[in-house]
């Protein structure tokens, strides 16, 4: 078969002026759109070892251990810290009322060694565990400022799951 008009093919030619054009445009938006978030949980948060052997070191400060019970259904049943039983609507917030008494707002030296240690039900659902820890960990006041209250949580060990 032969070719018809072989001497007058176009040749095709690439333009790259626009091509570079366009990707220019592209980096400016994407970088004018960029916005930093801050990290949510920044969180000194040590889990329980697999051994039950190793000790955990001896602080200057007292431990504070909240208590987080579930019933059979993994629903939040009640809350405690120390002996206190904390129970109504809103037992997180009278969990943050009572860290936030107990460490007190200045976050001077001894807010930064706290610790506290959650203990809580093998079959409790997890929102539950990360509402204590924000009720723990801080607060954001009305003005968007950040307020640290304990920075070293810990969870105790499980006792052997049901």
């Amino acid at each position: 078969m032969k070719i018809r008009n072989a001497e007058h093919r176009e040749q095709i030619l690439l333009q790259m002026t626009p091509m570079i054009d366009i990707v220019f445009q592209l980096l400016v938006f994407f970088v004018f759109t960029f916005k930093i978030v801050l990290p949510e949980g920044d969180f000194n948060i040590r889990m329980p070892s697999s051994s039950a052997s190793e000790v955990s070191q001896p602080s200057e400060t007292p431990l504070l251990k909240v208590r987080l019970r579930a019933t059979p259904t993994g629903e939040l049943a009640r809350v405690q810290l120390g002996d206190i039983v904390l129970d109504g609507q809103a037992p997180f917030a009278q969990l943050h009322a009572k860290i936030r008494g107990m460490i007190g707002d200045a976050a001077g030296p001894g807010a930064t060694e706290q610790e506290v240690e959650i203990e809580a039900d093998y079959n409790l659902k997890y929102k539950f565990a990360m509402n204590a820890i924000t009720a723990i960990t801080g607060y954001i006041d009305d003005n968007g400022q950040q307020h640290k209250l304990v920075e070293r949580v810990r969870f105790a060990p499980l006792p052997d799951a049901p």
